[in-house]
């Protein structure tokens, strides 16, 4: 049953990756026509979105989340 479950999961993970494969595909506008738009812009060195922010504090979070699971696991298991 376990095997079935694994299989299903990457099933799924295959299937999703393909449905958003092209979604960033799209060709960029030129600098002068966003400049013309008029969308304001920020300065060099500017976030290009907001997760940029929390990078490191994700990756702490992340490392601190597999340790604790692998602690657990460990635990039950032995």
């Amino acid at each position: 049953m376990k095997t079935i479950n694994k299989l299903v999961s990457a099933l799924l993970l295959f299937v999703v990756s393909f449905a958003y494969a092209e979604e960033n595909n799209a060709i960029p506008p030129a600098p002068e026509a966003v400049a013309k738009a008029g969308s304001g812009g920020g300065g060099p060195g500017a976030p290009t979105s907001p997760i940029d922010m929390y990078v490191y504090l994700l990756a702490v979070v992340a490392i601190v989340f597999i340790a604790f699971y692998t602690k657990k696991y460990k635990t039950i298991k032995a």
